[in-house]
């Protein structure tokens, strides 16, 4: 069915105001955190794929890194070995270890891969093992109550942070026409995987090759106020302020910290975005409105 003449000239106008942006980011590296509905609905699936794509094929850089939570959930479930969790951590012992790999590196990094391919984009799958990609150690977890002399260490088991990205493997990638799709998976000198918060991973990426944006796809709209309205750009001390007047808190500040170390490590921007609304990668990245909250380190 042919567009209207009002619907063609909508299509237009998007292409005209996104010209400047695509001129300013083309060559540019972006890293998108995928995960939370966008990763779970079909809809939200395709229009991300596409993003991934389009982004690739007007000469953008994106590196993709997702999650796998509910999913490595739901398999540990089925095979009914238990799991819990500390300061939001899943302990992973040698059994659920193998789990995580098995959903993050093989059925979800999978998935994304062949969903960009069908897509018309070339992508190819990878987690911290492959090249050396992530090299991690094991986090260290402490805990204190007032009636402790001193905190307590807890094992939390294959839990580990990023200790040096390898960014070769990934130049060797984005300079040809491959998108690298990453499971937050590491290794260590020993060989022992670790299991890696993916918007960890993602900014880490993002320092590493001195990313343009980092992109964490979320399920909300963007940061609020303490009035409920979206804050839609934001400078790192305005953030710094916002988490010490008690404005950000709870599960969102692991995220928020993550993306302030990235910008304050000099990647130019960082962007919580609602990974609930259709091609917000795209949304984000070339229209003036933009559908989440931006943070530079540029003060006015």
């Amino acid at each position: 069915m042919p567009l209207s003449r009002d619907d063609a000239f909508n299509v237009a106008r998007v292409l005209s105001e996104a010209l400047p942006y695509i001129q300013q980011f083309v060559g540019k590296t972006i890293v998108v955190k995928y995960g939370g509905n966008a990763m779970t609905e079909e809809a939200l699936k395709n229009s991300f794929a596409r993003d991934m794509v389009m982004l690739k094929l007007i000469g953008i850089n994106p590196i993709v890194v997702h999650g796998g939570g509910p999913q490595i959930g739901d398999l540990l479930e089925k095979l009914k070995i238990e799991s819990h969790f500390v300061n939001g951590m899943r302990v992973t012992n040698s059994e659920a270890m193998d789990v995580v790999e098995m959903v993050l590196g093989g059925l979800v990094n999978k998935d994304i891969v062949n969903l960009i391919n069908q897509n018309g984009g070339h992508a190819m799958g990878l987690t911290g093992k492959d090249g050396h990609l992530i090299e991690a150690r094991k986090l260290k977890v402490t805990q204190q109550t007032p009636e402790m002399q001193k905190p307590e260490i807890i094992d939390i088991g294959h839990v580990g942070e990023v200790a040096h990205i390898n960014t070769s493997v990934l130049s060797m990638l984005t300079e040809s026409d491959i998108i690298p799709v990453i499971a937050p998976i590491g290794v260590d000198d020993k060989g022992e995987s670790y299991n890696i918060n993916a918007d960890l991973v993602a900014g880490k990426v993002a320092e590493a090759v001195k990313a343009e944006k980092l992109l964490l796809l979320t399920n909300i709209e963007g940061l609020k106020d303490k009035e409920g309205h979206i804050l839609t750009g934001l400078t790192t001390t305005q953030v710094d302020d916002l988490i010490a007047d008690g404005t950000i808190y709870g599960g969102m500040l692991p995220k928020i910290k993550c993306a302030l170390d990235a910008v304050k490590a000099g990647v130019n921007t960082a962007h919580i975005i609602d990974g609930r609304v259709r091609h917000c990668t795209m949304l984000e990245i070339f229209t003036d409105e933009g559908v989440g909250t931006l943070i530079t380190n540029q003060d006015d």
